[in-house]
């Protein structure tokens, strides 16, 4: 168990120095080579910045896939044809998500590249061959039927990635927490019930962890690259595929046997079905907010691809919700949703499970329901956490606060003189060679 452990941790590592590395050479390229857009209304952010981030996650997706073929106990994974399949259809979405940064590509041409990629998966053997049903067993699938379910399943996923990927660091956050829900799930099937065909699904979902842990640093909050499309569609097709290969892949009768019965083998099937009819479990809050998104524009009678603000997070914002508070908060719901599902197939204690659910859904509503609520550090401890958090430093954020102090403070005589920045400015604001020539201009 040691070893296996050890070349998933060095692949991950790889994927994510070869990604961050990467990054900051296609920032500087992305800012030659003019792929700035202009601040959109539904934008957040409000100075360009440049995109293409998905270039350098396309390097550390081949980068983890090259480490991977040549360890010990993942280069069997490389004899089956899924992540050659992996590949080329990521190449192609990766080329479709460039272009759409540069030029801009029309909806409906990048709904057809995103239905070419997944079809190009499908003829390289991804796809799914039958379908778990609780109650019914297993249903094997037709080719056709195969092929438009795994290209359905790959075109929501997709979507709904780019949908989300709306706050600084919210997508690649959003789809680490879910890689790292689906590597438990899929890496207990392997090793814990024996069933190699959980292989490739837990391969993937490692190079695809270590792509948005490598991206994260340079699209925190401020952003200094954005992803684009290049990289939301990218880590959406990888995500989609993980759940296309261990849904298609692992024969749910196998799984009854090596679960040694049936009520185990459903629990452990759990999380396949759902990421089989839509990914919930991996990417909830993406695909509810995708959902949501088509409902909301077609009883508006726009298109479902026309963009606005009425997204999750921007609705998080407009309550009073900061930029890093609304994205944890989206981090949180789908870490409960994601983890939950995993703990719910492995553990037969299932009540427990949704009473802890239910128990951080509730602290989950508090956090939505205190939006201008900001910790204060006791004084003692102000030098041990972020400025942010002190108070000297949030009398200084407020500028209309500091002001009516300090216009209290002059009249009382006891202002301090404060030191003059770049043309004058200072920490509250003021210019201070304007406010001397006026005193002096009165006491004449």
């Amino acid at each position: 168990m040691g070893q296996p452990v050890r070349e998933y941790l060095l692949t991950l590592c790889v994927t994510a120095a070869v990604t961050y590395l990467l990054t900051g050479p296609v920032r500087k390229f992305a800012i030659a080579a003019g792929a700035m857009p202009e601040i959109r209304a539904r934008d957040v952010h409000r100075e360009p910045t440049p995109r293409l981030g998905g270039i350098a996650m396309f390097g550390g997706l081949c980068a983890g896939l090259l480490v991977a073929s040549h360890l010990t106990n993942l280069k069997s994974v490389f004899e089956t044809n899924e992540p050659r399949a992996l590949l080329s259809g990521a190449a192609l979405i990766w080329i479709l998500g460039v272009l759409d940064d540069k030029w801009g590509v029309d909806a409906l041409v990048k709904l057809g590249g995103q239905m070419i990629a997944a079809g190009v998966m499908v003829l390289q053997g991804l796809t799914i061959l039958w379908i778990p049903i609780p109650g019914v067993g297993t249903v094997s699938l037709t080719p056709m039927q195969g092929t438009l379910l795994t290209v359905a399943l790959v075109v929501i996923t997709i979507n709904a990635v780019n949908f989300v990927d709306g706050l600084d660091g919210l997508a690649s956050g959003m789809v680490c927490i879910a890689a790292a829900a689906f590597f438990m799930y899929a890496y207990r099937m392997w090793f814990g019930y024996g069933i190699e065909a959980a292989a490739p699904a837990t391969l993937f979902s490692v190079v695809l962890m270590g792509m948005c842990l490598g991206f994260l640093p340079h699209n925190m909050h401020p952003a200094r690259i954005f992803m684009g499309d290049s990289g939301s569609m990218l880590i959406g097709l990888v995500m989609a595929a993980g759940a296309v290969s261990v849904t298609g892949q692992v024969d749910p009768d196998l799984l009854n046997v090596k679960a040694g019965g049936l009520r185990e083998a459903t629990h452990a099937m759990v999380p396949v079905y759902i990421p089989l009819l839509l990914p919930l479990t991996v990417i909830a809050v993406p695909v509810a907010d995708l959902l949501l998104a088509i409902v909301r524009r077609t009883w508006q009678g726009q298109s479902p691809f026309a963009a606005d603000r009425g997204h999750l997070h921007h609705r998080l914002l407009e309550i009073g919700h900061s930029h890093s508070r609304a994205v944890l908060i989206m981090y949180f719901w789908s870490a409960l949703i994601a983890f939950g599902a995993v703990a719910y197939s492995a553990n037969n204690a299932s009540m427990w499970i949704v009473l802890g659910i239910v128990l951080l859904s509730a602290v989950g509503l508090v956090l939505l329901l205190l939006p201008r609520f900001t910790p204060r550090a006791p004084r003692w401890a102000e030098r041990m956490v972020p400025p942010r958090y002190r108070r000297l430093a949030r009398a200084v954020v407020d500028p209309a606060g500091a002001a009516a102090e300090a216009a209290a403070a002059e009249a009382e005589g006891e202002r301090e003189p404060i030191p003059a920045g770049i043309n004058g400015a200072t920490a509250i604001g003021d210019r201070s060679r304007f406010v001397d020539r006026h005193r002096a201009g009165s006491h004449r």
